[in-house]
């Protein structure tokens, strides 16, 4: 939970300078594709901000009206980020982005403006802050990356996308792709501002605003997609399930495994339900030794098991 906060707030302080710089920039120059990126920052400080309620409101203890504590509260706020920011950021760029190349790509001529007594082009103001940006997001990058690894390397995961498919730390998962997309739609921004200033042509800076739209709007849909995964209640991925299970029904005394099933009811916390069937010459202490036993070994296994409930079948 530290790990996952600390990537957020890496990103929060990172994205709020980077809005008001941006939107610096679109003042002075009235670039479409920096108002795509004042839009892309403004969205991710307040993506930062409604994770860091759900990790807050999540670490709430267990009460009696939510029995398995409040867990779950990440997905729902990750699906807020999803629907409600990226979404809106998305399609506001996109529709800007197009806007801008349906009327030839309009945006007014710069003038020149002076600043600490010197005198320069407002298209460099451009090129620093989408260059600053680039810098900030690689470091806020950095730390999601780090929090990913630490989960790739802790259950086995090879690859990124087998991470983005396993992982139920939405948190760090949502931190890790939009600060990939900020990454690339600073460049993109950067690229398609230096096309339209080496060529005169403003379609090019257009066109960096819309493509920033559609990868906003097409990141919104995967990650709600993932959320939704979570918020149904998806159970453990098969393979790691099956371990799981040979542990139970290997155990010492055990005849038969009846019934077997696992549930995320929070970031990286597994309940899990057992129908066990035993020796029929046990007697109920032995029975309750070999659940404990099981239990345990379910979560020294596997880490992100907290709950464990397994019921004697006669």
């Amino acid at each position: 939970m530290a790990s996952s906060t600390s990537v957020v707030l890496a990103a929060l302080f990172a994205n709020g300078a980077i809005a008001v710089l941006k939107f610096g920039g679109y003042l002075l120059t009235g670039s479409p594709a920096m108002l795509s990126e004042t839009y892309h920052s403004i969205s991710d400080t307040g993506n930062q901000v409604f994770l860091l309620v759900g990790i807050k409101y999540g670490a709430q203890e267990a009460n009696r009206s939510h029995p398995f504590g409040h867990g779950k509260a990440q997905f729902f706020y990750s699906l807020l980020v999803s629907v409600m920011l990226f979404g809106i950021a998305g399609w506001e760029s996109a529709r800007h982005g197009y806007d801008a190349l349906t009327h030839g790509g309009v945006h007014r001529a710069a003038e020149d403006v002076t600043l600490l007594g010197q005198t320069f082009d407002p298209v460099y103001v451009n090129y620093a802050v989408l260059l600053g940006a680039i810098a900030f997001e690689s470091y806020a990058l950095w730390k999601a990356y780090q929090g990913i690894s630490r989960q790739m390397d802790e259950y086995g995961w090879t690859t990124l996308r087998e991470a983005f498919a396993k992982t139920s730390d939405v948190t760090t998962l949502t931190a890790l792709t939009e600060d990939t997309i900020a990454l690339a739609g600073a460049g993109i921004a950067l690229f398609g501002i230096y096309l339209t200033r080496t060529t005169g042509n403003p379609m090019y800076d257009a066109a960096s605003a819309l493509l920033i739209g559609i990868m906003l709007m097409g990141f919104a849909i995967a990650l709600a997609w993932q959320n939704k995964r979570l918020i149904l209640g998806e159970s453990l991925p098969k393979e790691d399930e099956d371990e799981l299970r040979e542990i139970v029904a290997g155990w010492d005394d055990v005849t038969e495994l009846v019934d077997f099933r696992t549930v995320y009811f929070g970031a990286e916390e597994l309940l899990v339900t057992a129908d066990v069937a035993f020796e029929p010459d046990l007697d109920a202490e032995t029975v309750a030794e070999r659940i404990t036993e099981i239990e345990l070994a379910l979560m020294d296994h596997d880490g992100q098991v907290q709950k464990v409930y397994i019921e004697p079948e006669t």
